[in-house]
């Protein structure tokens, strides 16, 4: 079949383009820096797509974004809490790929929502103390590492996870966004092969259905972009919190 055959053997609506595209904006304006818009964007597109199959659809966009993040926060990124959290994210990759067609989604769903919302509570407390201290326990970026890994594998919903971390790691709103970029362009690359090989939700026909969309990331993107230049550190860490919270409200109630 040649691109337009492919487009039209999806057989969407109008509608559910609307909300591809829509969700697939959200994802740029998300990449450059907007955190929070994930499970939004994870909803969306298992609306359409089912469950498992948006997993795959979302993967290399995903890494489309991450290109442009990474080339344009590079400067910005630190490396030292990359190097704490990609082994036992990869682990917990390694493990979602395995556990991934087994465990209950509603109850894969609610368990992470508690931890994300337990998690949200404990970083407004932080917040509220006006604590400057910066977890360095091994225990916690371990855990963090390996929660990310194992839920990105499984829905695209580590956002939220290491949002979390960064918050408790207090790094500036740069930093946070360029370090972000390069741990999530690592493992979604690493993911990539997987997809296709074993659960084979990355095919030529999604591919060319990312192609058709990768404009509208573009576009996103430099939304959001311009949108953190005018949000202040603090304001930025409160927006993160509120939204990663609603987030987890969402996944829960889903």
């Amino acid at each position: 079949m040649d691109y337009l055959e492919v487009l039209q053997s999806y057989n969407l609506s109008t509608l559910q383009w609307t909300a591809i595209s829509f969700a697939v904006f959200l994802l740029g304006v998300a990449k450059a820096g907007v955190k929070g818009l994930g499970i939004i964007i994870v909803i969306i597109l298992a609306f359409v797509f089912g469950e498992k199959a948006s997993t795959g659809v979302l993967l290399p966009m995903l890494i489309a974004a991450d290109i442009l993040a990474v080339v344009y926060y590079n400067r910005h990124t630190q490396w030292e809490y990359i190097k704490k959290l990609m082994p036992w994210m990869i682990i917990g990759v390694l493990i979602g790929v395995w556990v991934g067609n087994d465990i209950s989604e509603v109850l894969f769903k609610r368990i992470m929502a508690i931890i994300i919302i337990v998690s949200v509570l404990i970083m407004f407390y932080t917040e509220k103390r006006q604590s400057s201290t910066i977890p360095k326990n091994k225990v916690f970026s371990s855990s963090v590492g390996f929660l990310a890994g194992f839920t990105t594998m499984v829905g695209n919903l580590a956002g939220p996870i290491s949002n979390i971390y960064f918050l408790a790691t207090r790094l500036p709103k740069n930093e946070f966004i360029g370090t972000a970029a390069w741990l999530f362009f690592i493992i979604n690359v690493f993911k990539l092969p997987f997809h296709f090989l074993i659960w084979n939700t990355v095919t030529k026909d999604t591919l060319i259905l990312n192609s058709a969309l990768v404009p509208v990331v573009l576009i996103g993107f430099f939304l959001g972009a311009y949108i953190v230049k005018l949000i202040t550190n603090v304001n930025y860490r409160r927006f993160i919190l509120i939204v990663t919270a609603l987030g987890g409200l969402v996944m829960l109630f889903r």
